[in-house]
């Protein structure tokens, strides 16, 4: 009897040190997230919150270090940097990868976006109905796109197409394709970039959204916005987890998570509009002019953008970039 006891007693302590052993190892997941935005932009502070929220639903199962301002990985190699698991969650601009996501540029194209809400709803649109499997090398945590994105330039107004013959813009992805289609030179480089290479006289504007001019500071060297809305464009974010590591979280916290993702794809996407506005203000502040179009000029921008579209479908022939498309204009009504 005292020997069936002492064999259930060290039987029991056992199962403890086993059970102790796995939730230990279930609470021990540290995540690294690099994002290439400054700590004070808006798009860093909801990437933090998220980091602190997927540490607080899980019950410290998940915890993840932020490092904000690329210090783990510049901008055009965030992604790369997940995929290999030098990182283990980035947040990256699409455009920045080249040739790596082609239904989700179809996005990016000049759409006339008036909204980052609605520019984000069409971003999350196409992942839902397509499931592109140039997003599956990757956990994808969610996208958001910003709101309509214009030109900036530094000393000339830009009345018409003409003023833009000759001028090199800071443009990446569809920025750049609109940019060429409108007559300007497209600068390739990052956000992070643009503010120094305006006050070099490097480019002489970019295209970018309105929040950027506070976001960013660039609103100190820029002059002149048009508000060319037949022509904006929006850009692509991705928050992207390394799969290896995805596949160690246990399925209750990935619930948790996707249902956070949902959540702050919806968060992340309303704050462009707010930093939009805070960004027109920032501007103006600065001394900046906003130059209006007619409708008979925004016509002759959008009609000059239009073989961007055309062009896409034939780049992605092999996707049905057709019905990427189609769906896309379904959307925007």
């Amino acid at each position: 009897m005292k020997n069936n006891l002492l064999f259930c007693l060290l039987a029991a302590a056992v199962c403890a040190v086993f059970t102790l052993g796995f939730t230990q190892t279930a609470t021990a997941i540290e995540l690294r997230y690099n994002n290439f935005f400054p700590p004070t932009h808006i798009q860093s502070k909801l990437a933090e919150q998220w980091c602190a929220e997927v540490e607080k639903q899980t019950n410290g199962e998940v915890t993840i270090q932020y490092f904000p301002a690329g210090a783990l990985a510049k901008p055009t190699k965030i992604y790369d940097a997940v995929e290999t698991g030098i990182i283990d969650i980035g947040f990256e601009v699409l455009s920045y990868v080249k040739g790596r996501f082609p239904v989700m540029a179809a996005v990016d194209l000049p759409w006339g976006y008036t909204s980052g809400v609605q520019a984000t709803n069409i971003a999350n649109g196409i992942v839902s109905k397509f499931n592109p499997k140039e997003l599956h090398d990757t956990q994808l945590m969610f996208v958001h796109a910003h709101g309509p994105g214009l030109i900036h330039t530094k000393k000339k107004p830009i009345n018409s197409m003409a003023d833009l013959k000759g001028l090199k813009l800071r443009g990446t992805g569809a920025s750049a394709l609109i940019q060429q289609a409108l007559g300007a030179t497209p600068v390739a480089a990052p956000m992070s970039k643009t503010y120094q290479m305006l006050q070099k006289g490097v480019v002489d504007g970019s295209s970018h959204p309105l929040e950027t001019n506070k976001g960013w500071k660039v609103g100190e060297v820029v002059d002149y916005v048009v508000e060319n809305y037949s022509t904006a464009y929006t850009t692509t974010f991705g928050i992207f987890m390394n799969k290896n590591k995805w596949n160690k979280i246990s399925p209750k916290s990935q619930k948790i998570i996707t249902k956070l993702n949902k959540e702050f794809a919806a968060k992340h996407g309303k704050a462009w509009d707010e930093s939009d506005k805070a960004g027109l203000e920032f501007f103006k502040k600065q001394g900046g002019k906003v130059i209006s179009q007619s409708d008979a000029t925004s016509a002759k921008w959008a009609k000059a953008v239009q073989p961007l579209f055309a062009n896409y479908v034939k780049r992605t022939k092999n996707l049905d970039g057709q019905k990427i498309i189609d769906f896309i204009k379904e959307e925007m009504k």
